[in-house]
């Protein structure tokens, strides 16, 4: 499958790009509903979306840009060719056309970009942020969901080797980079762990606790516990997705960098629940 889905003149409009900012506008459209079911303007999802975008793709570009990953590239590469650090428009020389653009991106620092986006906004219009926070859990997971079936697009982030009747097969091309798994070593027809799709669903099945624990459990939920859920749900899984499944991954000492950002993010979230739960004197009435 072609990772380009189109082109207006010479800009490649990338399939990455369309399941990302599709995955982002259809959690925003929950995100409206669940605003309005809370009093509240749902223009203010809309602004805010606008807002997480644009910081998103900024801090998981620069998440990406200051990796240093055991194969392909980072910060080695672009601290010597420091315009393609912005250069979302073009492919790199290396003979594949889409390591740059809306390949190039890292989720946790996406992540932190969009959280600042929320905390700025807020503060801006004087709204609180936890409330809002909570409401844009549920659209993060499903847009999370949505966009990481760019990665099958352009065939990356694929795990080790499996005989498992759900490998997929990776071409030559993508797989030149890597010493132990290209097709010199391991032949065209072997199969790979689908590490995109086990983060996929288990973005999926987030998502439906906290739709869950929306229409169930509303008022015994406190504002903040929804995002504190995310910040332990996510980590989780994404820790053992690196662990296991990722033989490219950037480290720091013996961990994946994601893991690592795993641990002290299901830490902050239990943090927080306790706090909630133990400190707080009642419910937020929803």
């Amino acid at each position: 499958m072609d990772p380009v889905a189109f082109r207006i003149g010479p800009l490649p409009i990338h399939w990455y790009g369309i399941l990302i900012i599709g995955g982002a506008v259809l959690g925003a459209w929950i995100s409206a509903r669940e605003a309005k079911k809370r009093g509240h303007n749902p223009d203010h999802v809309w602004n805010l979306l606008t807002v997480v975008l644009i910081l998103g793709i900024i801090g998981a570009r620069l998440y990406h840009v200051f990796s240093q990953p055991a194969v392909g590239i980072g910060w080695d590469y672009y601290k010597q060719n420091p315009i393609d650090i912005i250069a979302f428009w073009k492919g790199l020389s290396t003979g594949n056309p889409n390591d740059i653009g809306f390949r190039g991106l890292g989720i946790y620092g996406g992540v932190i970009g969009g959280v600042i986006g929320v905390l700025l906004y807020t503060r801006l219009n004087k709204l609180r942020f936890a409330e809002w926070a909570d409401m844009a859990v549920p659209a993060l997971l499903l847009a999370q969901a949505i966009g990481r079936w760019g990665n099958f697009v352009n065939q990356e982030l694929f795990g080790p080797p499996t005989n498992l009747p759900w490998g997929i097969s990776i071409d030559c091309l993508y797989r030149a980079q890597y010493a132990g798994l290209n097709c010199s070593v391991l032949g065209p027809d072997t199969r790979f762990h689908p590490t995109f799709l086990y983060e996929s669903l288990w973005n999926v099945v987030g998502f439906i606790i906290v739709m869950t624990l929306l229409a169930r459990y509303r008022r015994r939920l406190m504002e903040g516990d929804l995002l504190f859920f995310y910040l332990i749900w996510y980590p989780v899984g994404r820790f053992w997705i690196e662990t296991w499944f990722r033989p490219d991954a950037w480290t720091l000492g013996a961990l994946p960098a994601a893991a690592v950002f795993s641990i002290l993010a299901a830490l902050l979230g239990v943090a927080g629940l306790i706090y909630n739960h133990r400190f707080r004197p009642a419910p937020a009435r929803r």
